[in-house]
Order: C-alpha cells, then structure tokens, then sequence
C-alpha cells in the first residue's frame, strides 16, 4: 500500500512539474513578446517588413512561408505514409518486415541538419530540373506555378519536409494496423473481400490513428528549423507562388537570432514569432484531437 502510494505522489509530481514548464514557457514567450505587440500591436501579424535599421518588423511572410510549406508536406506525406505503413504491415514478406521497419525508423532518428545538406545539393537540383521548370514552363499560367524557379524555394521546403515527416506519421499509422485483432481480417475474408477491400475496411476501423499520425507529423513540418533553413531562399517577401524564395518562422529566428542582441525590439519580434508558432500549432493541434475525437465517437 505504501508503495502504491508512493508512486501515485510520483506521478503527480511528473504531472505537475511537466505542466509547469509548459506554462513556464507560454508566460516567457508572452512576456518577452509583449513590446513587440506594444509597438506594433496586432499589425506584426499582418505587416510583411522586416527592418531591423529603422526597428520595423512584421511577421507575415515568415508565417505564410510556415503554411506553404506545411501544407506542400502534408499533402504529400500523407497518402505516402498510408501507403508505406500498409505495405510494410500486409503487401511486404514477413521476413523483410523488420528490415523495412527499422529502415523507417532510423530515417525518423536521422538529424535535420543531414535532411538539409541532401535536399540542398541533391533534391533541390533534381526537383529544380524535372519538375519545377516543366511545371513552369506548361503550367505557369496557374498562379501556383507563376515564377520562374529557383532550385531553393518553398516548394523543395515542403517536398523535404515531406520526406522528413513520412516515418513519424508512418510509425503511427503502421502500429495501430498490426493492432487490429485478425479476426476481424479473417471474417472480412471470410466474406469474399479482396486484399484491397479488406485493406480500405482495416484503414477505416483505424482512422484515428491515422488523423493522429498525420497531426503529429503536420506538428514536426511547422517546427523544422534547419532543414528548411538550407533549402527555402530565406527571403522576406510575401510569396506569389509555391516556386518563391520565401521564410519560415524558424528559419527566420534561427538565421535572425545570432545578431538579435543588437537592436532593441528584434529579440521581442522573434519572441513574438515564436510565440504566434506556437498559437498555429496549438490551434491545429485542437482541431487535430476534436477531429480525431470525432471520428471514435462515429466507430
């Protein structure tokens, strides 16, 4: 009994101190952000300047930059990861499994910084060459593809974040189908489904899972800093198509942060930067657990 007691304290205690560095960090980011917004007010949101010589900062680019991106991620990632967790838990042979498991892992284990080198000297040449140009050349009448490409640019941002986020969501999805209990696969035979009926059947029983998986990884794409730093053009501009020169939120305070100390409010416009990423990511977060919420409370 004393030892049951002891660990329930524990794990209040855990409970408790996690959600006072969370806190900790809301009210820091609030209270080094606030004469940002004092200065500027609400229109560092929607300004799309960014003076440090004159002390005029605005942060709309960046965040546009971290919604372009994103979405370009996601959007790939996402039937990408479906397609690998599927074929790593029924199509591949038993004995490879492990292999192509762990492959996936480890390229989920992979630093950023490698990420980045890669999609700067191998993918973004490639995509600059078979993709974005012949896209810009019989496409470029669709503003998506209006300017002319650079081999850096929001649209290899994404592309590499897509890559990077694969495995997360991958490993997610990919664990909740191996849980299904195989009696439900065996009367969905039973009942003369192909593979693939059975296969969409099994993803509609784990759609939880899989709008956690991929809210998570959209989470990871909003966050990545280095990666994107190498490959998105780091330019202030507000971005007219998917092939811009553009920013992210943190690409621009990893990049504006070494020389920060030196002027009076850029240090709060990082601050406040960070603190609207962190806002965006917890407003689609909620909207990730009410969908997910949702979707259990219809199975």
């Amino acid at each position: 009994m004393k030892s049951g007691k002891i660990f329930q304290i524990s794990l209040i205690l855990f409970i408790v101190t996690t959600l006072t560095i969370v806190v900790g960090i809301v009210i820091s980011l609030i209270n080094s952000s606030y004469p940002i917004f004092l200065r500027h007010g609400f229109g560092f949101i929607s300004r799309s300047v960014w003076n440090p010589i004159e002390e005029d900062y605005g942060i709309l680019p960046p965040l546009l930059g971290t919604l372009i991106t994103s979405a370009i991620a996601i959007s790939i990632a996402t039937p990408l990861a479906i397609s690998l967790a599927i074929f790593a838990s029924e199509i591949i042979p038993s004995r490879l499994r492990s292999f192509v498991n762990n492959v996936s892992d480890l390229m989920a284990s992979l630093p950023s910084v490698i990420y980045g080198l890669w999609g700067l000297y191998v993918l973004a040449p490639i995509l600059h060459k078979y993709v974005m140009l012949p896209l810009h050349n019989y496409l470029g009448f669709i503003p998506l593809f209006s300017v002319k490409p650079t081999p850096t640019n929001l649209f290899t941002a994404g592309v590499l974040l897509s890559i990077m986020i694969i495995p997360f969501a991958s490993s997610i999805i990919r664990e909740a189908y191996t849980a299904i209990p195989y009696n439900l696969k065996e009367a969905a035979y039973s009942l003369g489904m192909t593979r693939w009926e059975v296969v969409k059947t099994m993803l509609g029983y784990i759609r939880s899972a899989i709008f956690a998986g991929v809210f998570l990884a959209l989470g990871r794409a909003m966050g990545e800093t280095m990666a994107v730093a190498m490959v998105v053009g780091n330019i202030m501009n507000i971005p007219k198509s998917i092939f811009d020169m553009g920013y992210t939120i943190s690409s621009l305070i990893a990049n504006q942060f070494p020389n920060a100390e030196a002027y009076k409010y850029m240090v709060p416009a990082l601050y406040g930067g960070a603190l609207i990423l962190f806002t965006v990511g917890l407003i689609i977060n909620l909207i990730g657990l009410h969908l997910v919420r949702r979707v259990m409370v219809k199975s």
